[in-house]
Order: structure tokens, then C-alpha cells, then sequence
């Protein structure tokens, strides 16, 4: 008498591209941190912080890089969904227009919303469209698009 047996395997393949959003997000935030710390200092130091009800550089620059992160795996998703894949010119141009579309969105009007809504004293207007933002937003954007094709496998 003979007993045959058999075994179902699954595989699971995992979509990593999110880790390298994060570290593509990470380099775009470092260089764009150094932009606001050199730049814009008193939004790095007083108003970032100030979302949270924090003060401080340091807590500036950790709200900073976890933002740059998160919005890292926000890109990562964008540019899987766009087919940018490992073509850097293409993830440079999608990286800068994203860019962009954070400064409208984000620093242009969300920021002054809830600055207001915590009861900043220094809220800026709404909106606030500042040039000198817009160019962090755009190096952002182009170094998260830059970096990303390299480490979009983490």
C-alpha cells in the first residue's frame, strides 16, 4: 500500500520599490534640509516644528526627513504607476514635477492651513507661494527622481 502526498507551495513576491522611496526620499530631504538650514532657516527651526508643537532645529529637521520619506514611497508609487522604472531622464522630469505639485499642495497651502489651525503666531498667508520654496520643492523632487532608479530594488 502506497500514500501519495501533496504539497501546495506559495510564493509571494514582494513590491519593494517602497524602500527605495524611502531612501531616495531620505537623499532628496537631506539636500533640500541643508537648502532650508542655509535659506529659510525659520521655517526649519520655528514653523516645522511648530506643526507638531514642537520647537527647535533638531525636531525641524526629524519632522523634515520623515516627511521627505513618506513622501519618498508617495513618488515610489507614482513612478512604478507611471512605468518610469530604471530610465532616469524620465524619473528626473516625473521627480521635478512632483516637486511642484508638493509646493502647491503642501507648502503653498496645506502648511499655512495648519499652522493657523495650531495657532502659529508666524503662520505665513495662504496662499504662500514663495519662490525660495518652490526651488527646495523642485530640488526635492529632482533628487528623489535622480536617486530613485538606483535604489528603487532595496
Amino acid at each position: 500500500m502506497s500514500t501519495e502526498t501533496t504539497t501546495a507551495t506559495v510564493g509571494v513576491t514582494e513590491n519593494s520599490t517602497w524602500k527605495g522611496g524611502v531612501g531616495a526620499g531620505l537623499v532628496g530631504g537631506a539636500v533640500m534640509g541643508v537648502m532650508l538650514t542655509t535659506m529659510m532657516t525659520p521655517v526649519i527651526e520655528v514653523a516645522i516644528p511648530a506643526m507638531y508643537g514642537l520647537s527647535g532645529g533638531a525636531a525641524g529637521w526629524f519632522i523634515h526627513m520623515s516627511h521627505a520619506a513618506l513622501l519618498g514611497v508617495v513618488f515610489a508609487g507614482l513612478a512604478d504607476a507611471a512605468g518610469v522604472g530604471t530610465n532616469l531622464p524620465r524619473s528626473v522630469g516625473l521627480g521635478v514635477v512632483y516637486g511642484a505639485i508638493l509646493w502647491v499642495v503642501l507648502a503653498a497651502l496645506v502648511m499655512p492651513i495648519w499652522l493657523s489651525a495650531v495657532g502659529f503666531a508666524g503662520a505665513p498667508p495662504l496662499p504662500n507661494f514663495n519662490p525660495t520654496s518652490l526651488v527646495g520643492h523642485l530640488v526635492y523632487g529632482g533628487v528623489v527622481g535622480a536617486v530613485f532608479p538606483f535604489v528603487r530594488e532595496l
